[in-house]
């Protein structure tokens, strides 16, 4: 689909390197600061399909860059413009090797785990008697290795990530600190939309000047698991599944087409209608997670679109 962005390849004014990761591409602008371009590459169980989704880099960005808006007053961030809807930029920083996941209820990941049988995960108790979706009696965090292009994150205990000397005791207080405080301001911003913050990841960097911030996403439907609060006692109750609101439709959707990212398996075809469907279901996300209307950005050339707004920042 032509209206998308997929890869990008470009080649700004003191640019050092460049790093793409499963759906960004981070530029290193004179190991200053960070343009991080938001593509509509879409990752599901670690594997980037191949097709892009129409408005998502744009979506991602435009979350991710507000909510860090509406938290700067608690967790210092990265960020210092967003010239284009698809691109941030900000201090350049020296990334954390764990992603810090926090969880308010028990789904996804953690109950097929716990269905497995497992009560402890990343070093953390579970208590017996739950079922899918409950609540926790408090949010819990389950860190992950952060895994390079194409691998699986894993899962890792605060006591390995100390034992291995991946972050200092004193740093990772912070990070357990911070991630506390983001997931309470993220459940407060979700319940004023009539949604249920469910769980999500914070990556985190350290500046020049070692001051720890918050980096990549935040609050996205690609990072965060959200469910609509109307309802969701009685479905519980009831035993039923939970409505959602995350890339979570793409998984179940990748499952019952005989995928899970696992050796053998190949990608199922996603027809162009199957596309325009989650395209629609992600514009349904941001207008949720937002309360506003989704404006969508000029496709017509996006490449060209891009570059043109990140070298006029640039050249300020």
């Amino acid at each position: 689909m032509s209206n998308t962005i997929i890869d990008t390849n470009f080649n700004f004014p003191n640019q050092k390197s460049l790093y793409k990761g499963k759906v960004r591409a981070v530029y290193n602008i004179n190991d200053q600061e960070l343009v991080m371009v938001a593509t509509d590459r879409l990752s599901a169980f670690d594997v980037v399909m191949p097709k892009g989704i129409p408005y998502k880099g744009q979506i991602l960005n435009q979350i991710a860059t507000s909510m860090m808006k509406a938290t700067e007053d608690l967790v210092p961030n990265w960020l210092t413009a967003t010239p284009d809807p698809n691109v941030a930029v900000g201090h350049l920083c020296e990334p954390f090797k764990v992603e810090m996941v926090i969880r308010g209820y028990m789904s996804g990941h953690a109950a097929r785990e716990y269905k497995a049988g497992k009560r402890i995960l990343c070093g953390v108790a579970m208590p017996e008697g739950m079922q899918e979706n409950d609540k926790f009696p408090e949010p819990i965090i389950t860190p992950a290795t952060k895994a390079e292009m194409g691998d699986h994150d894993e899962d890792i205990s605060r006591e390995d990530i100390l034992a291995k000397g991946i972050v200092t005791e004193e740093d990772y207080i912070v990070l357990e600190d911070y991630t506390r405080k983001l997931f309470k301001r993220g459940t407060e911003i979700a319940a004023s939309r009539g949604l249920i913050l469910v769980d999500t990841k914070y990556e985190f960097g350290k500046t020049k000047e070692g001051k720890i911030v918050l980096i990549d996403e935040i609050h996205t439907p690609d990072s965060s698991r959200y469910f609509y609060a109307d309802g969701y006692q009685e479905r519980q109750d009831k035993g039923e599944a939970q409505k959602q609101l995350s890339k979570e439709f793409v998984r179940q959707w990748l499952i019952a087409n005989n995928f899970q990212g696992l050796e053998g398996q190949t990608v199922p075809v996603m027809s162009d209608e199957y596309i325009e469907t989650v395209s629609e279901r992600y514009i349904e996300l941001y207008e949720k997670i937002m309360g506003e209307k989704f404006v969508k950005a000029d496709v017509s050339n996006i490449q060209e679109r891009i570059e043109k707004n990140v070298m006029a920042y640039l050249s300020k």
